[in-house]
């Protein structure tokens, strides 16, 4: 920690702030910053009717709006720019404002800068969130006064102040705040990396450059937990500056995570040790058993082996996560609007031993489907497809070696409820129905929250 959070706002008070962004992360920051005596004027591309009263009660704070097309405009004006994650650092507007002497920041970047305790953080292409919560729960269960947020939907820097040095932060990160973080945490664990989120990426090769910032700047104390069986996660152990701990679900490791004999074990300086039991683990499927691997690499000599087995028994996950909505008529629905990617999907897909009807589709990231194309024909009996990537995963199953015409059926209907209405008449006793998209919800909701909500919603309501 370099400053504490009054320090920090107190160079701030009487300045002239932008902050671009009025969202999750942003809101409760404006709010700090307005309580500071900071000036701020916040940015945001939508216009003044689609915010439905927030820009009044912002108004009503002292804030400055900059809305619509052009809300870029005039950046080089503030010495600090706080930058919403879902902005590329590069706009023309940003690098302008870097040049003329403007600071760009970000919650998360500064957080990083005023916190006075251990942060543990948690990237990856798939299972984040629910590692993050199982890290966070596992340090609660241990005793300690744990803070959760970042990606997983609460911003923490507003917290900084009510935190102490004996306390513990667990932060879920994106790629997307870890682009210009030059900050790591003193734990750092990356799940796996695939293919994702390439439609606001250059490239894969900035995608996974921006992931490694999470360990990139840590010293000789610090420790980096990664995936042995990810090809990409594995190479990062030859960068690293502190300590390396793998985890594996395929490989008998002699130092890290790894199953062996039906249970989860750890070998580390004092020797291999059985920690749990996969039979103890509550969360169904062998990428559930990857987040507890990694939860327990990061928490390996702070949290008791009894205090793990005893959570991983009652943990029932995170919503939108392979949740059951309800059992209807003994056919299962299942939300897992989480699955934005290919690969998050294959993972739910084969959470099953019997063939499921899949409901897919959803927002174009640009991230081939070729490899869901033959788990699909694996393992579902039914495939409806909605939203814009239905025809790229059709062609992706129809590709597929052991494709046959019908087998799976595939159904294409453009509304979403309708799908789901479909989906639900298909079914038969015995039967999973299953949301997992394999795309982000921007084509129909604002985010993949909204989309499980309807989609409960629709289950719900189901006669």
């Amino acid at each position: 920690m370099e400053l504490t959070l009054q320090e920090y706002l107190s160079g701030l008070k009487g300045q002239r702030v932008a902050v671009v962004g009025i969202g999750v992360s942003n809101t409760p920051l404006i709010q700090l910053l307005v309580r500071a005596g900071v000036k701020v004027t916040a940015c945001d591309k939508r216009t003044r009717e689609q915010f439905d009263g927030q820009a009044a009660a912002l108004e009503s704070l002292g804030v400055e709006l900059h809305l619509g097309p052009d809300y870029l405009d005039g950046l080089r004006n503030y010495p600090v720019i706080f930058r919403t994650p879902g902005l590329r650092p590069d706009v023309p507007q940003l690098l302008d404002a870097k040049e003329h002497g403007s600071v760009i920041t970000s919650e998360m970047e500064v957080f990083f800068q005023v916190c006075p305790c251990r942060i543990l953080a948690v990237t990856g292409s798939d299972g984040k969130t629910t590692t993050t919560s199982i890290i966070a729960g596992l340090l609660k269960a241990a005793g300690y006064n744990t803070f959760v947020g970042g990606n997983i939907g609460r911003p923490l820097l507003a917290d900084a102040g009510d935190m102490s040095p004996e306390d513990m932060v667990v932060v879920e990160l994106s790629s997307f705040q870890l682009m210009t973080m030059d900050r790591s945490a003193e734990i750092a664990v990356v799940t796996n990396l695939a293919p994702n989120h390439l439609d606001v990426h250059t490239s894969m090769e900035e995608y996974v450059s921006a992931k490694q910032n999470i360990y990139r700047h840590q010293n000789a104390g610090g420790l980096v937990v990664l995936n042995y069986d990810n090809d990409i996660t594995r190479s990062f152990a030859d960068d690293a500056v502190g300590e390396v701990t793998f985890f594996s679900r395929k490989e008998r490791l002699e130092q890290g995570v790894y199953v062996h004999d039906g249970a989860i074990w750890v070998s580390d300086e004092h020797g291999p040790r059985r920690v749990l039991p996969l039979l103890d683990i509550l969360l169904p499927g062998d990428h559930n058993v990857e987040n507890y691997m990694a939860a327990i690499g990061a928490v390996n000599g702070l949290v008791p082996d009894e205090v793990i087995r005893a959570f991983a028994a009652s943990f029932q996950g995170v919503e939108h996560r392979i949740e059951l909505v309800r059992t209807l008529r003994e056919v299962r629905y299942y939300n897992d609007s989480i699955a934005s990617s290919p690969s998050r999907t294959i993972a739910g897909l084969r959470c099953f031993p019997e063939k499921v009807i899949l409901i897919a589709g959803g927002y174009d990231k640009h991230i081939p489907f070729d490899t869901l194309g033959p788990e699909i024909v694996a393992h579902v009996k039914k495939l409806f497809l909605t939203g814009a990537t239905a025809a790229k995963i059709r062609a992706a199953v129809e590709a597929a070696p052991d494709y046959a015409p019908g087998a799976p059926e595939i159904v294409e209907i453009d509304d979403f409820k309708e799908t789901v209405l479909a989906a639900h008449r298909a079914a038969e006793p015995g039967d999973v129905v299953i949301l997992s998209p394999a795309g982000a919800a921007f084509d129909k909701f604002k985010n993949f929250m909204e989309r499980g909500a309807f989609f409960k919603e629709i289950v719900n309501s189901l006669e």
